[in-house]
């Protein structure tokens, strides 16, 4: 039947309009696959993206994978047989989508790897804040704060790729100074799912091997940072032991505000947002896409434009204010 969805399309999607069939370069239907809307972080990107992509004439049909590798390849072929004109992705697991970008090409369909880098597959274009760089903020807070110790290293999830780029920052910085004797890296690990639960039980056990003498934890993210000063705080060293951090969750801009934690990295997710609906119409209608380099995903040199992040502290958050990220009131907790 004409405009009837499977009872599996169905219960993944989260906007459901029904879409014309023909592809219009003034009004470009993007889908847009996210990987978990459960998260803070990319409920606000999913509405600064369908605002800016309105804006410019887009329809925008969002479906969340909730987590989960298969519910993802299934929207995506869902969103294809809708008749979007490109798909935005921000990948759950960044090696299994080749098959479902495959599909999309076939279909005509552009793609768009939204944050993080989907790999071994046909990619129109990627953008995303550069990762390499907001590791090297991460590290080189930390060691300002403790430029000597021992280092616990919490990694992102095994399965994004940003995370493997956010550590190759970090070791940028800290790796030199390893080989001085300076700082011992006592610990490494990944975290499955970016979890706060896992990560808490993460540190937990690195502190118990370690004799609570760890001095530094390098978290990746601010669910990862939650994670580890829970498990310090337990110990009474929440504050003691300095936690880097990334996205700016209130949670954690709240913990640097108290000084649990040392700090976070501010990604203008409007502006993220923003430039990735130009590039997802541009390439709609057969535009270069403005990018600024390229970078080898296994399969090709895809075009690439990487943003600037920001170094986030007690010093600076009232930048977040004046963005209008947040309010006063809610870093307040009001």
């Amino acid at each position: 039947m004409k405009h009837v969805l499977s009872a599996m399309a169905l219960a993944i999607a989260t906007l459901c309009a029904s879409a014309p069939a023909s592809a219009d370069a003034n009004h470009p239907k993007i889908g847009f696959s996210i990987d978990d809307l459960r998260v803070e972080r990319w409920t606000r990107d999913r509405d600064f993206f369908v605002a800016a992509a309105e804006q410019l004439g887009a329809k925008v049909y969002v479906q969340s994978a909730d987590a989960s590798e298969q519910r993802q390849m299934a929207q995506i072929e869902n969103l294809i047989a809708r008749g979007v004109d490109v798909l935005v992705i921000v990948p759950y697991n960044a090696t299994v989508l080749a098959n479902a970008v495959s599909q999309a090409k076939k279909a005509k369909v552009k793609v768009l790897s939204y944050d993080r880098l989907i790999l071994n597959a046909d990619v129109d274009a990627y953008i995303s804040f550069d990762n390499t760089a907001v590791g090297e903020l991460q590290a080189t807070a930390l060691v300002q704060l403790k430029p000597k110790g021992n280092y616990y290293l919490l990694g992102g999830a095994p399965t994004d790729n940003n995370a493997k780029m956010l550590r190759e920052g970090q070791l940028k910085v800290l790796q030199p100074l390893v080989d001085k004797g300076a700082i011992k890296i006592v610990g490494k690990q990944w975290v499955k799912d970016w979890s706060a639960a896992e990560a808490m039980a993460i540190v937990e056990n690195a502190l118990t091997a370690n004799g609570n003498k760890i001095d530094a934890v390098v978290a990746s993210n601010d669910g990862t940072a939650g994670g580890a000063i829970q498990a310090l705080a337990a110990q009474k060293l929440a504050g003691k032991v300095p936690v880097s951090g990334q996205d700016a969750d209130l949670a954690a801009v709240r913990r640097v505000i108290a000084g649990t934690q040392a700090m976070t990295v501010y990604k203008p997710l409007r502006q993220i947002a923003g430039e990735a609906a130009k590039l997802s119409v541009q390439l709609v209608r057969g535009e270069k896409p403005a990018t600024q380099a390229q970078i080898d995903n296994g399969y090709k040199k895809v075009d690439t434009l990487l943003l600037k992040p920001i170094l986030l502290t007690s010093a600076n958050v009232d930048l977040l204010v004046k963005d209008g990220f947040y309010t006063q009131a809610q870093l307040a907790g009001k």
